[in-house]
């Protein structure tokens, strides 16, 4: 164990969601955890859903629409056979198999190495939030895909959100979330911050190369996700919180009885 706080340590600033648990204390170990976690994904794919509809419906022939379309037809300008070949790789790195098989991997180390609950339910959370919450946008909001020849076959989701960059910001996100948690030397955590960083703005330029979003799918995309990751890591404090409040709670009990009895 570091000395050194990591990002799922509760800290004297976490005082609402001490509170929280201290209120929620007889509730059982992860209840209040999995409350915030549903309200605030809720929340931000409302909030996903109204900006998603302004895009691709309210805002029409805007500027920002002209401008966002424009990025799409000078990187579609711009292609070479060495880019194209680049790109397919980079874009990759944000796909549905590349980014379970890691996700799943993560986890199962996680586990095994660490025997603790918080680093898995980090990972796991980060992704299954991540996934659910850009089905229900993309469902709602069906964006059609940029005005430009497209470079991969088009998935049944919409344009809006970008579904690789927001995959791509919970997993390597939440590696670094690991790292600043786990990792013993500065290096290790500045080097998988870096990697935190650079993949995902890789694969979003990747997937405008490629003709499969617009700029704002990808902005929106990286928003989803480092919105939910802020709040995971908020409801895995809660949850230590609540299991030291709840496990107090269940020894005075125990006292209690043992005094009684």
């Amino acid at each position: 164990m570091n000395a050194r706080p990591g990002p799922l340590d509760p800290s004297p600033a976490d005082r609402k969601e001490a509170e929280l648990a201290e209120r929620w204390r007889r509730w059982r170990d992860g209840v209040p955890s999995a409350l915030v976690l549903f309200c605030g994904a809720a929340l931000i794919a409302a909030v996903g859903i109204l900006a998603g509809m302004l895009l691709a419906k309210a805002l029409g022939h805007s500027a920002l629409i002209r401008a966002d379309g424009g990025v799409d037809r000078w990187f579609a300008r711009h292609r070479t056979h060495d880019l194209n070949s680049v790109t397919a790789v980079v874009t990759e790195l944000g796909g549905t198999p590349v980014v379970t098989g890691l996700a799943v991997l993560t986890v199962i180390a996680a586990a095994l190495v660490w025997k603790r609950w918080r680093e898995p339910a980090t990972v796991a959370a980060a992704m299954f939030g991540e996934v659910a919450i850009f089905l229900v946008i993309t469902t709602v909001v069906d964006r059609a895909r940029p005005p430009v020849p497209h470079l991969d076959a088009a998935p049944p989701t919409s344009s809006f959100p970008s579904g690789h960059t927001a995959a791509s910001v919970a997993l390597y996100g939440a590696w670094a979330i690991l790292s600043w948690e786990r990792a013993r030397t500065a290096l290790v955590r500045g080097l998988v911050t870096v990697l935190a960083v650079v993949v995902p703005v890789l694969v979003g330029i990747a997937r405008l190369y490629r003709g499969m979003h617009f700029p704002t799918d990808v902005v929106a995309g990286a928003l989803l996700s480092l919105a939910w990751q802020a709040l995971v890591v908020k409801a895995v404090r809660l949850g230590v919180l609540h299991r030291r409040a709840h496990e107090g709670t269940r020894v005075r009990a125990a006292g209690s009885v043992l005094r009684h009895g």
